[in-house]
């Protein structure tokens, strides 16, 4: 298994020798495959790499950070970016236009991460089905778009602005899963149950339910599905946005399992990692592995985990691994 870790300092990939050094960049929050070609997003543009990560090049996108790359099932890429936008690509990632309506959208509305000073919104979670978009914007909400980007309407999960992932359900495209944190645009909301963590849609983003119940602790952020039955959705969860292996108990994070959609979940935490010391911020599927996970942490570690929860260490020594990608 060919495995690349993105890190606040570039791009590293696995082997037996270590964590090789590929690619030089600020803050790689996506790696991810689409038609044969990796992309990586960094906070120094789009790069691109033809040879599994080995080599990179620029993509485009320069003075944006990209958070998240999506293509349409038919040959169209998606980029979401901080400031808040969103890109199109016609010629896999050689060129981007970008479509200004989700832009517009975050600047009437004044969206914004509520720290002093205040950050501007940025679009960090796509799903693409066709021409159908859905952009995640932490804090604005989520963007939605039937025409691929030409008009839009918003929903807030839970009157829940904080939007960090998305995915939708394999075998249902009407089936969307957000995760979530405590932000609103006038603050931070009180940390109690229902203000964060993840929530389900059944028709297409129209109206949400909360996942969540009774899960400790609640902040969600990084979550993958598998696209192998029975689907299991599997999402990391810390105290708050900045739990760190720094703090003095540790980030006291947990990696948990839902294979009903959210009704029910399970810890994949062994018992070196309940909670663990190191907070999850990479988390992506194993391809080889049914139910399996990859998940980087802020301590420079990536971990393969496996649906029976045992743990085994894949990489050391890097930066804090921010995006995981992996191909069989």
């Amino acid at each position: 298994m060919d495995i690349c870790a993105g890190t606040s300092k570039g791009v590293f990939v696995l082997g037996d020798a270590g964590a090789e050094h590929v690619l030089e960049s600020r803050g790689v929050r996506e790696l991810v495959g689409i038609g044969g070609r990796c992309f990586a997003g960094t906070g120094d543009g789009l790069f691109a790499s033809d040879d599994c990560g080995r080599t990179w090049r620029a993509s485009g996108l320069e003075g944006r950070e990209v958070w998240q790359v999506r293509d349409d099932g038919e040959g169209t890429l998606y980029a979401g970016t901080a400031p808040t936008g969103l890109f199109r690509s016609e010629d896999r990632g050689d060129t981007w236009t970008e479509l200004a309506g989700l832009a517009e959208l975050a600047d009437a509305g004044g969206w914004c991460i509520p720290l002093d000073p205040p950050i501007k919104a940025r679009a960090r979670a796509l799903v693409v089905s066709g021409p159908r978009i859905w952009a995640g914007v932490e804090v604005g909400g989520i963007a939605m778009s039937e025409d691929a980007g030409e008009t839009w309407s918003m929903a807030l999960p839970g009157d829940n602005p904080d939007l960090h992932m998305m995915f939708a359900h394999p075998t249902d495209a009407e089936t969307l899963y957000a995760s979530t944190g405590y932000g609103r645009l006038d603050g931070v909301a009180e940390m109690v149950e229902g203000n964060a963590g993840v929530f389900r849609s059944d028709d297409g983003g129209g109206t949400w339910t909360y996942a969540w119940k009774g899960i400790t602790p609640r902040y969600s952020r990084p979550m993958c599905i598998d696209h192998r039955a029975p689907h299991g959705l599997t999402v990391a969860s810390a105290p708050t946005a900045f739990s760190s292996y720094r703090d003095q108990n540790g980030a006291q994070a947990m990696l948990l399992r839902s294979e009903d959609g959210g009704e029910s979940w399970r810890s994949l935490c062994d018992a070196d990692h309940s909670p663990s010391a190191a907070n999850f911020h990479g988390l992506t599927v194993d391809p080889e592995v049914p139910g399996g996970v990859l998940v980087g942490t802020d301590t420079g570690e990536v971990w393969r985990v496996s649906d029976g929860a045992d743990w085994e260490l894949c990489g050391q020594g890097m930066p804090a691994v921010l995006s995981l990608s992996a191909a069989a």
